[in-house]
């Protein structure tokens, strides 16, 4: 896969460019709009790209860091869930990567995502709703497909998008909101002056460049994502051997009418699957950032091997279009597919039950169990040392 490494390193850069000509353009609109002084635009401008530069640098230095507080997400240790470490380790292992930092964001929605700036500083979160609902071959699906993203250094090109798109949408907003809540119109239109007529057409600019820009830096990255879920989904397939995980896991998140309440419009690329997508809208919606969820799976489960080359011929089949899959990666020999796990189906009642574990788990709750058969669960804000069982009366150690 060297040849997808090495295009979202230079998709990585190009973007960077593209959205710095674009938050450029705005500054300049902007600045243009707001004073008649003929410097005024070439101020914004200024202005513009040194936004852009301490944005870049917060790209690669603490990006990552950025969307995972944004999105609420805790780190955890193995004692929480260690299903999901064993997991996580196996793929790593298959994928020849170093051990990402592990991350759960407690909502009971599912989803999962991967961010950093390399393999070696990359984090995986997953939320608590995922854990409770998936088997361990969904779960497996669903991590390869995330670890698929950070050997493809997909993970750079998301961080770098998400914080150029953030700050784009933040300045456009800015600057609208500011036309509601200043005169700043009423002053244009009332000059008489050739100069201010010029003035108010400018303002009438600045607010068109102000809506369209947020538009033009989404469509911009979505036109590069799909092909990178694609490629993710292959990986997937590829390093877990069993295409059916991530096919049965795609079907169950999409299946959710639960939103996920931590997800915003800068962050919902990151995620496996479109966590902003509103019930009753088609999955295949043009403006969407990842590919439709039921083609995803038709291509899954028309695979023959688990190899990059059958999800190459399962694509075409599939879509009549051309393969994402560059051509090194097809000359791969075929990868025979493994058996399921055996496992029993959890129930909706034990998938909500895991689910309330997982979340308190999380917020560092303690677990005590009664020799009654009771399950306590402990706050950590609760100080004592004994706790008393409701339904046996025995005093228990915590």
């Amino acid at each position: 896969m060297w040849e997808q490494i090495r295009a979202n390193k230079r998709n990585s850069i190009l973007l960077l460019m593209l959205m710095a000509a674009v938050l450029g353009l705005l500054g300049w609109f902007i600045g243009s709009a707001v004073s008649p002084d003929p410097m005024a635009g070439i101020f914004g401008l200024v202005v513009a790209l040194i936004v852009w530069m301490i944005l870049a640098m917060v790209s690669f230095s603490s990006g990552d860091a950025i969307f995972l507080a944004a999105s609420k997400a805790t780190p955890v240790t193995k004692s929480v869930h260690p299903q999901l470490f064993n997991v996580v380790e196996e793929m790593a292992i298959a994928a020849q990567l170093p051990m990402p930092k592990i991350y759960i964001i407690n909502d009971p929605a599912p989803n999962a995502f991967a961010t950093g700036r390399s393999p070696q500083s990359a984090s995986l979160a997953v939320t608590a709703g995922l854990l409770g609902r998936l088997s361990r071959d969904e779960l497996q699906g669903v991590v390869g497909h995330e670890m698929s993203h950070i050997l493809h250094r997909d993970i750079l090109f998301v961080t770098i998008a998400g914080v150029m798109l953030g700050a784009i949408t933040l300045l456009s907003e800015i600057f609208l909101r500011s036309m509601f809540y200043s005169s700043m119109g009423r002053r244009y239109s009332s000059r008489g002056s050739r100069g201010g007529q010029a003035q108010a057409i400018m303002l009438v600019i600045a607010i068109i460049a102000a809506i369209l820009a947020p538009i033009m830096a989404t469509l911009l990255y979505f036109a590069l994502s799909r092909r990178r879920e694609y490629l993710a989904d292959a990986g997937s397939a590829r390093l877990t051997r069993y295409p059916e995980g991530l096919a049965s896991a795609l079907e169950k998140i999409s299946q959710n009418t639960t939103p996920l309440a931590v997800a915003n419009k800068v962050t919902a690329p990151m995620y496996i699957v479109n966590p902003l997508q509103k019930e009753g809208m088609k999955l295949s919606d043009l403006t969407s950032t990842h590919p439709p969820i039921s083609q995803r799976v038709k291509i899954l489960r028309g695979m023959a091997g688990a190899s990059f080359a059958d999800y190459s011929d399962a694509f075409k089949t599939a879509t009549k279009h051309t393969t994402p899959i560059p051509s090194s990666a097809i000359k791969e020999e075929t990868i025979q597919i493994r058996s399921a796990s055996q496992q029993p189906p959890i129930s909706a009642k034990n998938q909500h039950r895991n689910i309330g574990d997982i979340m308190q788990r999380t917020a560092s709750f303690s677990f005590v169990n009664c020799s009654c058969g009771l399950k306590l669960k402990i706050p950590p804000n609760f100080k004592a040392g004994e706790v008393q069982c409701p339904r046996c009366g025995q005093m228990l150690t915590i």
